[in-house]
């Protein structure tokens, strides 16, 4: 109780502080505005993040600083970091218990399909820990679970509006394809193209209306998808240099994922924006 009034507290003051940073933009003419705007948007899309950025500090820092011959391996360590990291958003109230099952949800996907890539040699996880199935540490799936995280909060934060935006049966159908498609591509032929084609059809006309302070801008969100499977590609390769994982190319020695990772997080991402729209589909309704 005493976390959330404190957070309350600092959330009034921050609002406060915006209303009055709003004022002074708008007596100072249009690029204020705008440059009041581009920082509340960099202001809420940190928020969003805060999962994501966190575990991302906590591979860098572990990475860096992390004892090599401790009673705790480090993945154990980033583990339990990460249901730490879990606990305090739900308990502060930055993310809400529907949204944390869907989270939980899509760590148990991730997870599986860890497993079987893992067991395929698509990657491997080089270091020690106790808290694994198989060859995949526990904390891997609050690496999935963060796009979650960042689409739920994003979706919150930004108040989502649509216009044009598919049936959710249809897109359910579409990443159940694509998840499947993560598996059997090693045994039949990769749809992955047709995948992207489905995704174009389906999304190609929807535009997705979100507000930085009082008034809803708008963009493609196709656009908006490639945008986040990009910033999941650079994630991943600060993920693979702190030696979170490793790809069969950087068994001797790191170097950067290639783009054509870019395309596997853009279905992936789908997947997880699939998953939040069941418990936000409300919002897709148009504006």
């Amino acid at each position: 109780m005493a976390t959330e009034t404190g957070f309350l507290k600092v959330l009034c003051v921050l609002r406060h502080w915006d209303e009055r940073a709003g004022r002074w933009a708008h007596s100072r003419g249009r690029l204020a505005v705008v440059l009041h705007e581009f920082v509340c948007f960099g202001v809420k899309q940190a928020s969003a993040c805060l999962f994501g950025g966190s575990m991302l500090l906590l591979l860098g820092l572990s990475w860096a600083f992390y004892p090599p011959h401790a009673a705790l391996a480090r993945y154990d360590f980033l583990t339990l970091a990460a249901l730490l990291i879990q606990c305090v958003l739900i308990v502060s109230r930055l993310e809400t218990l529907e949204e944390a099952k869907v989270i939980l949800l899509f760590h148990l996907v991730g997870t599986v399909m860890e497993v079987f890539k893992t067991s395929v040699g698509s990657w491997i996880y080089p270091e020690p820990s106790l808290l694994r199935i198989g060859g995949v540490p526990l904390f891997s799936g609050f690496m999935y679970a963060s796009v979650g995280s960042y689409i739920a909060r994003a979706w919150r934060l930004f108040d989502f509006r649509f216009t044009r935006h598919p049936p959710f049966a249809a897109t359910a159908w579409l990443a159940v394809a694509i998840y499947a498609n993560f598996f059997t591509h090693h045994f039949l032929p990769d749809l992955r193209w047709l995948l992207f084609a489905a995704v174009t059809l389906l999304f190609g006309r929807t535009w997705v209306y979100f507000r930085i302070r009082h008034v809803h801008r708008r963009m493609p969100l196709l656009l908006g998808f490639l945008l986040v499977a990009m910033f999941i590609w650079f994630a991943e390769n600060i993920g693979t240099f702190s030696a979170a994982w490793r790809y069969p190319m950087q068994h001797h020695g790191w170097r950067m994922v290639p783009l054509s990772k870019l395309g596997s997080w853009f279905l992936l991402m789908i997947i997880s924006y699939v998953m939040v729209s069941a418990v936000a589909k409300q919002r897709t309704q148009g504006v």
